[in-house]
């Protein structure tokens, strides 16, 4: 990617300069208590080299998605705090995105200081669907930092043209961050020259999600292994009863294309072979272990069972490169976390290139305990993942690849 990075930026000197960061400080909360702070401590590296170097920071991200206006529940208050500790100096938050807080906040910023802007998506202007308002808001955010630089360093939102990720760059000189970077040249090593054998895993919820990077994966992968609550689609397609698991039947014709697809190209497409069927979605539901082509029809899967389990592990033993996106099953419930605990623990035990896809998968792992460094990589960006992988443009990257053109010319 032609593109000026943060290592280009630090070398033009930014003591004393303001530097305005998109980071991706979406994280999961429990009230205001942060449940997986893996995105906070992501986007520190980029942070503290600028604060390090005497930059003015100023942050700015979002958290859920409120309704474009100020929501107290989306707060980046417990943010802003553990940001602190992490960076081991206060991390001040402005009560509002452009307004007067953020105003005085920045104007009073010392060298070295760094500001966490409020939610940016409380200002419906950030998502809207005209460029104008996005403009405007990104003209205003530029406003805070004179005579500043922006640095993109949330991959998890580059996938989306929002006046933070896209316009912005058009305001201040634009950079890619480390975070960015890194992110880029993993996805490159799963579409660019792969070591094969290459192997995906596939979970999660629903078909409808991963639709365009399985079409675009069954023309790129050797082996395609698919579990969580997307697999009941697939088992149904093959004319197999599913009981009360997860069906999307309105995508079923669209399945039977992908078995028919894989099998056309040669590729190795694993389906499950047992599951956990329970009465109920509970965490102390009854349930036992069934064939997966017979799902009893009171009951509804919950978690491969053990036989996949080997059998999915049995398939990542000999792979050179692993993709994994989406958990096995309902991982949050102790008794149906089985599965993407066995698929994590391969990827752990396997001398592969192993990539986990941010989100839900990220997620497990660190609630499941498993070393972090077991893996060569753990996304930020599970849906920005997803689109690189389905050969979509990300706008937050073109943005600054056109930045870069317009430079050169």
């Amino acid at each position: 990617m032609s593109v000026k990075n943060l290592d280009d930026l630090l070398g033009e000197g930014v003591h004393g300069r303001y530097v305005l960061v998109r980071s991706d400080l979406n994280v999961p909360l429990d009230g205001d208590r942060i449940t997986d702070d893996g995105r906070v401590r992501a986007a520190l590296p980029t942070i503290k080299k600028l604060a390090d170097a005497g930059a003015k920071v100023v942050v700015t991200a979002h958290l859920g998605r409120p309704k474009g206006e100020p929501d107290a529940k989306y707060t980046l208050a417990p943010v802003a705090k553990r940001l602190s500790e992490l960076l081991g100096a206060e991390v001040a938050l402005a009560g509002d995105l452009v307004g007067e807080s953020a105003k005085a906040l920045t104007a009073g910023l010392a060298d070295g200081g760094v500001v966490l802007l409020e939610n940016v998506r409380f200002d419906a202007r950030e998502t809207s669907k005209d460029a104008v308002d996005r403009s405007e808001l990104a003209a205003e955010l530029g406003a805070l930092v004179p005579g500043g630089a922006f640095v993109s360093d949330g991959f998890g939102v580059v996938h989306r043209k929002q006046a933070s990720v896209y316009e912005v760059a058009s305001v201040l000189p634009a950079y890619a961050g480390g975070l960015v970077l890194a992110e880029l040249d993993v996805l490159k090593k799963l579409t660019d020259d792969v070591k094969r054998p290459y192997v995906v895993v596939l979970g999660g919820a629903k078909v409808s999600d991963k639709l365009g990077v399985i079409a675009n994966l069954l023309t790129k992968v050797d082996r395609l292994l698919i579990g969580g609550g997307m697999a009941y689609t697939f088992l149904k397609a093959q004319g197999h009863e599913v009981g009360n698991s997860l069906l999307q039947a309105d995508q079923l014709d669209q399945v039977k294309g992908f078995l028919a697809e894989a099998e056309k190209r040669g590729v190795e497409l694993v389906l499950p072979v047992d599951v956990l069927a329970a009465t109920g979605f509970a965490a102390d539901a009854e349930h036992e272990v069934v064939a997966a082509t017979a799902i009893p029809a009171d009951r509804e899967g919950l978690d491969i069972g053990p036989e996949t389990r080997e059998l999915f592990a049995g398939k990542l033993a000999d792979a050179a490169t692993v993709f994994w996106n989406g958990p096995m099953g309902v991982f949050e419930f102790e008794a149906f976390s089985g599965g993407t605990r066995a698929v994590a623990e391969a990827l752990v035990k396997s001398d592969a290139f192993t990539v986990v896809g941010g989100g839900d998968s990220a997620a497990a792992v660190r609630q499941l305990g498993l070393p972090e460094d077991g893996f060569s990589h753990i996304s930020t960006g599970g849906g920005a993942s997803l689109e690189y992988l389905e050969g979509k443009e990300l706008p937050g990257v073109s943005a600054l690849e056109n930045v870069a053109l317009e430079e050169k010319n």
